[in-house]
């Protein structure tokens, strides 16, 4: 009797769970349904973004513009402290402000030019006669830069010294640059001067060190910034060209994060190694000057002259120096002496920080970030960036404050600090509120330099962020146009999908080039990177002319950059956009498939270069092109279980599910140990490379490594690559996967 009853009662419970939970999930996602059920299920609302990009004012981005760049504001300077006031005043507004906005301090280690003691360039006769001595500071055309706290230009990070020698041409001071000159000179003790592009800032000065260089100048050459024009009649203020003494300031270190306290963050109690331990920056003397110096003394060298692909364009033939100057020239028998005096300093600095709350998945964050700091006034490096972020978060803020909307997931503001000197992605990306963010995190959004010139919008992506860029730039008016900004974006930067046709270029986020840099290489986020280009049919420029120099101001940007700042508008509103949805879809809007089409790619690209010379050291393929088409099998899959569920009527947790999948795709691809050399890259698709091969970083460097030196250790290493990459890739496609 007992145990009959026990079955009935259990018998009676079950079906009145069974009942409860069928009632529960046969609710009608109306009016009726409790709260939590209808919030759990919105999607993104159309007309929240439509009223989104009306209210994005060109003319809030301006003023934000003109205040951001009153003053140079380089990183811990008294004007960067007022950026952070300014920020925080922004977004701690009681009608446009975030739900809350904070300052997180470090203490970082930066290097400065000596104000009383100023770096030197100068050519001395045998006599001890100084013949020429080269600018210390750019001419001023407009008030702004007689500032006087406008930073003399140096190469931050370059050791104080004192040195003298014989001067060569390098080039672009890359390792095969100085390895011609020295096949017919001798490096010892001399002075090489070389120009911008081609090798990083810090690697020109490691590379000549490495054939006994001394010292080494860097100089912009106006071939490859101002399509050739070297007068100032055709440069600023007259064009964006770079006037003849404009001097491109800039961090010389490779590693990114604070340089004494690796993998740490900066606080004030932080272990520091020795400054002797550091690695990557300039083992000798180096100084940045302008370009009219340069021509003094280039055109005065001897020796052969240089190759057709190291011509510039100042009006004399390049020569490589025979080492020093031709017995014609007014320099001759003299040296060039090199005197810098730069000091290291640990100091305070500061990201802003800001956020709105989510209501649903309060704990998944989306973040959007752009760098303060700048070299000198900074009004498109990086203030662009931080006038669009200001713009952004005024007209989202106001929409919380009146009750309008709030997001589904939180969004996260950062304005960085001392991202010039290096400290990229925050000021410490493994600080430990960042550390435990990052398995919270959707996909982080880098808008640094957000205008450019007023052509095109550009973005470089994970492969997964694609498709909501596209959609986001569909419903953008581009500038100047009757078309969308995704339709100009074809025209000017287009690529064939196998799957798609012509469809705009997304670039990959393969180098530590801006602050996404920690969130994709060494967190593992879903991350992109948007900006507005300018037509690079027209111009040779390597980069936006003024970058780095006393010129990039406010009227530098409204007189020559995005005059109307529709520009701006137009990022704006497709980076926001962009944030709308990854902060208010029920379903993440990323697309597994386009990252298999990219790997696909990459595979492809491998085979053609690699494949061959791995199999004659036995070295097989076969298992990574198993993987990849794994990674499209299950890719496939999950797509197809998206487009066959209906959400918005399923339990909100196979949403969180799948949300989880595509959240965690890019961590899947993290390895600690794959890159021992390079610092702070685990991703084992996007780090950065030293191939020209345009496939896997790792697999691509070693084999070309093991064909150069023939070495079976070297090969071996490239084997192991391949399994990296290929038991990365199949790993990756198990998450994706069903569950186990």
């Amino acid at each position: 009797m007992l145990k009959e009853v026990l079955l009935g009662v259990l018998g009676g419970a079950a079906a009145l769970t069974v009942g409860i939970l069928l009632g529960h999930f046969a609710i009608e996602k109306g009016s009726s349904a409790p709260e939590w059920v209808r919030d759990a299920s919105q999607d993104v609302d159309e007309s929240i973004i439509k009223k989104f990009l009306a209210e994005l004012d060109t003319n809030e981005i301006k003023e934000n513009l003109r205040e951001l760049t009153k003053v140079p504001h380089m990183a811990t300077t008294p004007g960067d402290e007022a950026t952070v006031a300014f920020m925080l005043k922004r977004w701690q507004d009681p009608k446009t402000g975030l739900d809350s906005a904070w300052r997180e301090d470090y203490k970082v280690y930066l290097s400065f030019p000596n104000k009383d003691n100023p770096n030197k360039v100068s050519v001395v006769d045998p006599e001890n006669q100084v013949l020429f001595t080269a600018r210390e500071r750019e001419k001023a055309y407009k008030p702004e830069q007689q500032d006087p706290e406008v930073v003399q230009p140096f190469a931050a990070y370059s050791p104080a010294g004192n040195v003298k020698g014989k001067l060569v041409y390098a080039n672009q001071g890359k390792m095969s640059d100085y390895e011609l000159l020295n096949r017919t000179l001798d490096l010892r003790g001399t002075i090489a001067i070389t120009r911008y592009g081609g090798e990083g800032r810090s690697k020109k000065a490691i590379n000549g060190a490495m054939f006994g260089v001394v010292g080494v100048l860097v100089y912009t050459e106006p071939y490859d910034i101002n399509d050739g024009l070297v007068s100032e009649s055709e440069t600023y203020p007259h064009s964006w060209y770079l006037p003849p003494s404009g001097v491109e300031r800039g961090s010389y270190n490779i590693d990114f994060g604070d340089l004494l306290t690796p993998y740490l963050a900066a606080k004030e109690d932080t272990y520091r190694r020795p400054k002797e331990e550091i690695t990557g920056i300039p083992p000798i003397p180096t100084q940045p000057i302008g370009f009219e110096d340069a021509q003094r003394l280039i055109c005065e060298l001897d020796g052969e002259d240089a190759p057709a692909g190291w011509q510039g364009a100042f009006d004399c033939t390049y020569k490589l120096g025979g080492p020093g100057f031709k017995a014609t020239s007014s320099f001759t028998n003299s040296t060039v002496h090199l005197d810098t005096y730069n000091i290291e300093k640990i100091e305070n600095s500061a990201n802003v920080m800001g956020v709105i709350r989510g209501s649903v998945e309060p704990d998944r964050y989306v973040i959007y970030g752009n760098h303060r700091d700048s070299w000198v006034h900074g009004a498109i490096d990086p203030s662009s960036g931080t006038a669009v972020m200001l713009e952004i978060t005024r007209v989202l803020g106001k929409m919380v404050k009146e009750g309008k909307w709030r997001p589904r997931r939180s969004i996260i503001f950062g304005s960085w600090g001392a991202e010039e000197f290096g400290l990229i992605g925050s000021a410490e990306y493994t600080e430990e509120y960042f550390s435990k963010l990052s398995e919270r995190t959707v996909a982080y959004i880098n808008v640094d330099i957000s205008v450019f010139a007023n052509a095109t919008l550009r973005a470089s992506a994970s492969p997964a962020a694609q498709s909501v860029l596209f959609t986001a730039s569909k419903q953008v008016d581009a500038p100047g146009t009757t078309m969308s900004v995704y339709d100009n974006w074809i025209r000017y930067y287009n690529r064939t999908s196998p799957n798609y046709g012509i469809i705009p270029n997304v670039g990959f986020l393969t180098g530590a080039g801006s602050d996404y840099a920690a969130f994709i290489h060494y967190l593992g986020i879903t991350s992109m990177d948007i900006s507005y280009y300018y037509d690079q049919s027209k111009t040779r420029a390597r980069i936006y002319p003024a970058y780095h120099t006393a010129y990039d101001t406010f009227d530098y940007a409204s007189t020559y950059i995005d005059p109307g700042f529709t520009s701006h508008q137009a990022v704006a509103r497709t980076a926001g956009n962009v944030l709308l949805r990854l902060a208010d879809s029920l379903l993440l809007p990323f697309n597994c498939s386009d990252y298999a089409e990219s790997l696909e790619q990459y595979f492809a690209q491998a085979v053609t270069a690699f494949e061959a010379k791995l199999a004659a050291k036995a070295i097989s393929m076969e298992s990574l092109k198993k993987a990849v088409q794994f990674f499209r099998d299950t890719a496939t899959k999950l797509d197809r279980l998206i487009r066959d569920s209906d959400l918005v009527k399923e339990t909100p947790l196979k949403a969180r599910r799948i949300n989880d999948q595509l959240m965690l795709l890019d961590r899947a691809f993290l390895d600690p140990l794959a890159f021992p050399d390079k610092y702070a890259f685990r991703h084992v698709i996007w780090a950065s490379r030293s191939s020209s091969v345009a496939t896997f970083p790792g697999l691509a460097d070693a084999v070309e490594k093991a064909e150069s030196s023939g070495l079976k250790e070297d090969w071996d290493q490239a084997h192991k690559q391949l399994s990296i990459v290929t038991q990365a890739i199949a790993g990756a496609a198990h998450t994706l996967d069903d569950v186990i």
